[in-house]
């Protein structure tokens, strides 16, 4: 089992930044991949970004790209979401994902363990 808490949401103006965190705990050792998701109310989640835990490969969704950064801590039980020039379509639940077994990196079914959420506010 592996356990995810998400934190660094919040409020803040188009343009501006915000880190989000995803303390991972458990059996980390098994996982494989892990990634950003995001939920808009009323619409479905989608796939952000991903990272592999070995050797640190990263993918995208076309909108974020050259905006967000996703990365891990060398000991791989923190996730992180930089966010920079957010935008109010930015607005969403944001969720960690972590899979343990590989699969296709932008769908959710390729990830076992989920977190809490955290909520990012942008405005104009």
């Amino acid at each position: 089992q592996v356990q995810l808490v998400e934190s660094g949401g919040g409020s803040v103006q188009a343009g501006g930044s915000l880190r989000l965190s995803c303390a991972a705990s458990g059996s980390t050792s098994s996982v494989s991949l892990m990634a950003w998701f995001l939920q808009a109310p009323g619409k479905e989640r989608e796939w952000v970004a991903a990272i592999r835990t070995v050797g640190g490969s990263t993918w995208y969704t076309s909108s974020v790209k050259g905006r967000f950064t996703i990365s891990q801590d060398d000991a791989k039980n923190h996730l992180y979401l930089q966010m920079n020039s957010l935008k109010p379509e930015d607005t969403a639940m944001y969720y960690c994902a972590a899979g343990t077994t590989g699969g296709v990196v932008f769908r959710s079914v390729t990830y076992t363990y989920w977190g809490q959420g955290t909520q990012v506010t942008v405005s104009s």
